[in-house]
């Protein structure tokens, strides 16, 4: 079983070669990504060539679940696939939400389309102010004064998994300042993560319908710095996806 380890600004994930790839089950997706007793990861990739220019993404959670979006994962899907020779410098990628385009810019980060970002309305719980988005996925964004004294896993589990978001929810606490964004998110099926992609994006269009921020919009989360930009509601991720070694499973 030939894996390889990558990570976007430490949101990190086992990926496999399509045609190389075991038997996806949960039991599996937990197995690995355990950080004591497997590779360790946020979640599990299969990226699977599909025609020229184009390749399949299929994501897992760490606790096995199917998530519809991850930016991070897709921007090592395409570094994974540009490193394989299988695609160029353009090209597009299949997700759950369908269709989308990744880029390699020329100074070595991933730039991809995540798709249109909808900020709906205002929510309350556990004492919170949200403002929910979906990126195809679902987030819940609330302000914070400042995110590194949030209590993200707390709250974010309490929040993420209250019946107000039957399927559950993406919580991001930000703080804004002259337009830059400081961000720390609770994710579903993995919990508090050095930087996630659809929440950045989230956060980042909360920020802009709230007037607080105007795109693109630097993200300054636990592992590192991303920008999002938007074409119309269409929201593109860029920043670095970096791969830490290759290892075989027996």
């Amino acid at each position: 079983m030939t894996f390889t380890k990558m990570h976007g600004l430490g949101n990190d994930f086992v990926m496999f070669a399509g045609g190389d790839a075991p038997e996806i089950t949960p039991e599996l997706v937990q197995s690995l990504c355990d950080r004591r007793t497997g590779v360790g990861a946020d979640g599990v990739i299969v990226v699977t060539p599909v025609e020229d220019e184009v390749v399949r993404m299929d994501y897992w959670n760490a606790d096995g679940t199917v998530a519809e979006m991850c930016g991070n994962g897709m921007r090592c899907t395409a570094r994974f696939a540009i490193d394989h020779d299988w695609v160029g410098d353009e090209l597009s990628i299949d997700t759950v939400r369908g269709r989308l385009g990744a880029r390699l810019l020329a100074d070595g980060r991933i730039s991809v389309e995540l798709g249109p970002v909808a900020v709906a309305g205002w929510v309350e719980v556990n004492g919170r102010t949200l403002r929910t988005a979906s990126v195809g996925n679902p987030h819940a964004v609330t302000e914070v004064d400042e995110v590194a004294s949030a209590s993200v896993a707390e709250e974010g589990a309490t929040i993420g998994t209250d019946p107000t978001f039957p399927e559950g929810a993406n919580v991001g606490f930000m703080a804004v300042a002259d337009g830059v964004i400081d961000l720390r998110v609770w994710e579903r099926g993995v919990g508090e993560t050095q930087a996630c992609g659809s929440g950045a994006a989230a956060a980042a269009a909360v920020a802009i319908a709230s007037g607080k921020a105007t795109s693109p919009v630097q993200l300054n989360v636990p592992g590192g710095t991303f920008e999002v930009a938007f074409d119309g509601e269409v929201a593109w991720l860029t920043g670095p996806a970096e791969t830490v070694f290759a290892g075989t499973l027996s």
